[in-house]
């Protein structure tokens, strides 16, 4: 496990030398062995119940669709599609995520609620900072809205049932978001800058990292 979470890191920082020389097919290569590396950690990590299966499922969208965000550099003369698929792609992952830990809320409907406020003020304050065309908009509230919420119910569950799986689970799942949030601040700022990027990427795979070792502590 240790050298999975090991070559994950080693991957990602080795994608981000490559996507800053601007060699993308390189990147895109180096960005998926980085991504299958957290995969695999959550095969090792997982107990092979249902809803851990759902979570080692999330994981693997979330490979794929690291693969297809940084591809639209690769094929940028469809470029703006595969961003957008590579968002749903990570859509999915965020449903499967919520479907394994969502039976587990004392309070559904409270964290489906507080997800919704939180939502409308992130967004507000998102969308004031960038420019993007409609269509990124759109897929960004409906993006946003479900990390929210899988925020919401993770943290609902932690409060509820502390343990190790649900504490690794919540402090990942929160990092995916400000990772999310990073991002989109600066693919659609005013400016783009590497050292955002290399915040976007660190807390992303940090998140991914304790989402598949919390599986460690299934129960």
């Amino acid at each position: 496990m240790l050298l999975c979470i090991l070559l994950t890191l080693a991957f990602a920082a080795l994608f981000l030398y490559q996507e800053e020389k601007k060699k993308f097919i390189p990147a895109v290569l180096l960005k998926g062995l980085a991504s299958l590396c957290f995969v695999i950690l959550g095969v090792l990590c997982s107990p092979g119940t249902h809803p851990a299966r759902l979570i080692v499922a999330g994981l693997i969208l979330g490979c794929i669709a690291d693969v297809l965000l940084n591809l639209r550099w690769v094929v940028k003369e469809k470029g703006r599609l595969v961003f957008l698929v590579g968002i749903l792609v990570f859509l999915g992952g965020h449903v499967l995520y919520l479907a394994a830990v969502a039976p587990r809320a004392a309070n559904l409907p409270l964290c489906a609620g507080l997800g919704v406020c939180l939502t409308a003020a992130l967004m507000v304050w998102i969308f004031k900072r960038i420019s993007a065309q409609k269509a990124f908009k759109i897929f960004g509230v409906v993006y946003i809205g479900a990390i929210v919420l899988l925020n919401c119910v993770a943290f609902g569950n932690l409060i509820e049932a502390p343990s190790a799986f649900t504490g690794l689970f919540a402090a990942g799942a929160l990092l995916f978001l400000i990772s999310d949030v990073v991002l989109i601040l600066n693919t659609f700022g005013a400016e783009s800058r590497q050292s955002l990027r290399v915040t976007n990427i660190s807390l992303y795979y940090l998140g991914q990292i304790l989402i598949a070792l919390s599986l460690k502590f299934f129960a």
